[in-house]
C-alpha cells in the first residue's frame, strides 16, 4: 500500500507530544492549535483538545493514517471493515511473514489508544459544507477476538463523523507509506504538513520555525530556539534526503536555511522537491483486499478467492467468513467434535449462497457471540470514559488548589499535622494522613461548589470537618 490517506485538518497540528513520557500517560490531555482564514479572509485560531483515556504517542500516527487508507481503498468504502492483523501489518509494511508477535502486540496496545481518543475543536474545517465548524469525534472502536491465536478477523469502526471527514472529496491526502515510515516520527509529522503545502504552491510561505517546532511538529515548548532549530532542522535533512523538498537556491544545508526574524525569533522556507508527486502503481489483486485472509484460513485458494471478492458483497463475505472462522474455532473447543457435515469450505459457500438469495440468516450461536462481544466492549468504553471524566476532574480539581484556596488549604493541613502529632503519630504518618483528610473535605467542597448542591452526606462545616479529624 505506497499510497495512504491521511485526514487534512489533522496534519495541521501534532496530535501528542513527541516526548511518550508525557504522551503515553493515562488520561493525559493535549492542547494544541492551528491557524485559518474564515469566509473574510481573517486570520483565526482554532483550539484544539485532546483527550486520551490510555496515552498517545506519536508513533500511533501509522496505525491511525495505515487503518484509515485500508478502509478508504476498499471497493466498498464503509466506516466498518474487518481484516486480519497479518493484513493490516503487511500493508503497513510492517511485516513480512506470519510471524511476529511483538508486532502484534503493539498493533493491539496501538488500537487500544486509539479507540481512547476524543478530538475537539472550535473550527474545524469540513470540506462537505465548505465551512469551519466545531467538531467533537472519536477515531475508531473496535471488536477483537480475545484469543491471540484466533484466525477471526478483528473488526474496526471508524467514527461516522470522522469518517464522513475523511472520506469525503478534499478531506484527505495523499502521501508514500513507504517514507512516511522510514522517517522519524518528527518528520513524518512534518512530511504530511508539507505535503498539504506543496499541493497549493511550488514554494512554502515563511514558516516561523517555534510555529513549526511545537504546534505542528510537537517538540516541548520549553526548549531553547537553538535547540528547536537543530530539531526541525534533522526534519528537513531526511525530507530533502527523500527529494520530497529541497532548500532554497544557494542553501546547502538545513542548518543555514533558518533567517533571524528578531530576538529568539527565526523564519524558513523549503521548495517541492522532484519526488513529491511521484506514486507507485497499484495492482489489484485478491491479496489487496482485507477478506484475504479469513477467506485463506478457511482454506480457499487465491484464484476461488478472488472469485468470491467479485461475486458477493464485503460484507456478506465478512460477515460469513466470521461466522465461519467462529464456527471452526468452537469445533477446536469441543475437542474436534464434528460441527461441519463436509468442511468449512463447503459451510461458507452454502451459507453465502443462500444469504445472497435471502434465504438464510445468521444462526442464534453466533448472534450470542457477538451480544458477548459487544458487552465486552461496552464496558471497556465505558471504563474509558469514566476513566477520561476521573482525569479531568482531578486536573480541574488540583487546579482549584493551586489557585483561590492553596492558603487556606495550607493553613487547615498544618493544623491537622499538629492535631494528629499531638495524638501520637509520627510525623510522617501525620503529615501523610492530614494531606489525605484535608483533600477529601475541599474535594466535598468542589464539588459542592460547581453542582452548587449538597454532597449525599450533606455540607460539613470546616470546623465540624477539624473537629471530627481531631
Amino acid at each position: 500500500m505506497p499510497a495512504a490517506r491521511a485526514q487534512l485538518t489533522l496534519v495541521e497540528h501534532a496530535l501528542c507530544p513527541l516526548d511518550v513520557d508525557v504522551s503515553l500517560q493515562p488520561g493525559f490531555r493535549f492542547e494544541a492549535q492551528f491557524a485559518y482564514s474564515d469566509k473574510h479572509r481573517n486570520r483565526k485560531l482554532s483550539q484544539i483538545q485532546i483527550s486520551t483515556a490510555d496515552g498517545l504517542s506519536a508513533h500511533d500516527e501509522l496505525y491511525l493514517w495505515g487503518l484509515l487508507s485500508i478502509a478508504l481503498s476498499q471497493k466498498e468504502a464503509r466506516p466498518e471493515f474487518m481484516a486480519t492483523p497479518y493484513y493490516c501489518l503487511r500493508r503497513l509494511g510492517l511485516i513480512s511473514e506470519h510471524k511476529g508477535g511483538r508486532e502484534f502486540e503493539l498493533f493491539r496496545a496501538a488500537i487500544r489508544r486509539l479507540a481512547g481518543v476524543r478530538y475537539q475543536s472550535d473550527a474545524f474545517y469540513d470540506p462537505i459544507r465548505g465551512e469551519h465548524r466545531a467538531v467533537s469525534f472519536g477515531f475508531l472502536n473496535y471488536s477483537l477476538p480475545l484469543g491471540a491465536e484466533s484466525n477471526r478477523a478483528w473488526r474496526f469502526a471508524w467514527d461516522p463523523i470522522f469518517f464522513e471527514l475523511a472520506q469525503a472529496t478534499g478531506g484527505t491526502l495523499s502521501f508514500d507509506i513507504d517514507l512516511y515510515r522510514r522517517l522519524t516520527p518528527a518528520a513524518r509529522r512534518l512530511y504530511l504538513f508539507l505535503k498539504k503545502l506543496f499541493w497549493r504552491s511550488e514554494t512554502t510561505p515563511r514558516l516561523d520555525l517555534r510555529h513549526i517546532a511545537i504546534d505542528v511538529l510537537g517538540f516541548a515548548s520549553h526548549l531553547e530556539t537553538s535547540r528547536l532549530r537543530q530539531k526541525v532542522g534533522q526534519c528537513i535533512e531526511q525530507l530533502v534526503q527523500a527529494e520530497i523538498a529541497r532548500f532554497p537556491d544557494g542553501v546547502t544545508e538545513a542548518e543555514s536555511m533558518f533567517q533571524r526574524q528578531g530576538p529568539g525569533r527565526y523564519a524558513f522556507e523549503l521548495h517541492r522537491g522532484p519526488r513529491f508527486n511521484m506514486t507507485e502503481s497499484q495492482s489489484r489483486t485478491p491479496q489487496d483486499s482485507p477478506l484475504f485472509e479469513p477467506l485463506k484460513s478457511i482454506g480457499f485458494d487465491e484464484f476461488t478467492i478472488g472469485r468470491l471478492l467479485d461475486r458477493y458483497s464485503a460484507r456478506l463475505i465478512e460477515e460469513w467468513s466470521d461466522i465461519t472462522l467462529a464456527a471452526i474455532e468452537r469445533q477446536q473447543r469441543k475437542h474436534g467434535k464434528p460441527f461441519f457435515k463436509k468442511s468449512p469450505m463447503a459451510y461458507f459457500m452454502n451459507n453465502i449462497k443462500e444469504a445472497a438469495a435471502s434465504r438464510r440468516t445468521p444462526p442464534d450461536w453466533w448472534r450470542e457471540l457477538r451480544k458477548r462481544e459487544r458487552e465486552i466492549e461496552q464496558q471497556q468504553e465505558a471504563s474509558k470514559l469514566r476513566l477520561i471524566r476521573e482525569q479531568s476532574a482531578k486536573s480541574e480539581f488540583d487546579e482549584y488548589l493551586h489557585s483561590e484556596v492553596r492558603s487556606e488549604f495550607l493553613a487547615v493541613m498544618d493544623r491537622l499535622t499538629a492535631d494528629l502529632k499531638q495524638a501520637g503519630k509520627s510525623d510522617v504518618d501525620a503529615k501523610s494522613s492530614a494531606e489525605e483528610m484535608t483533600r477529601l473535605h475541599f474535594q466535598n467542597r468542589f464539588r459542592r461548589e460547581r453542582q452548587s448542591s449538597h454532597c449525599e452526606d450533606g455540607p460539613v462545616s470546616l470546623r465540624d470537618f477539624l473537629t471530627r479529624a481531631s
